[in-house]
């Protein structure tokens, strides 16, 4: 997967994810949204715990992986996740144009 400058606000493109997910490169995609925007759309790898919970939840989350963090047009909570995650030792990154680029949603 391509690496993103830990440093930088600039986030992962959907092709990039799809194309590592298709080489079974180890990624966990974690929708940061509440529950009732999960279940009206998501990526269907997606495992969902809102950006509140990840603290609480961070034991779903896999340290041997390349994280994406999703949320809907991607950039607000999604980054915000990422950042977190980051400070927490993960390596994780936010989706560009989120669940709706992946779905291809306008």
């Amino acid at each position: 997967m391509k690496e993103i400058d830990s440093s930088s606000n600039k986030c992962i493109q959907v092709e990039v994810v799809k194309q590592a997910l298709q080489q079974n490169e180890k990624i966990q995609i974690i929708n940061v949204r509440f529950k009732e925007e999960f279940e009206s759309n998501h990526i269907p790898e997606a495992r969902n715990i809102t950006l509140a919970e990840i603290e609480n939840q961070i034991h779903q989350i896999k340290k041997d992986c390349k994280i994406t963090i999703a949320c809907g047009k991607g950039g607000g909570r999604s980054m915000d996740g990422a950042k977190l995650l980051k400070q927490m030792g993960y390596n994780a990154n936010w989706l560009c144009g989120g669940t709706n680029e992946w779905l291809n949603l306008k």
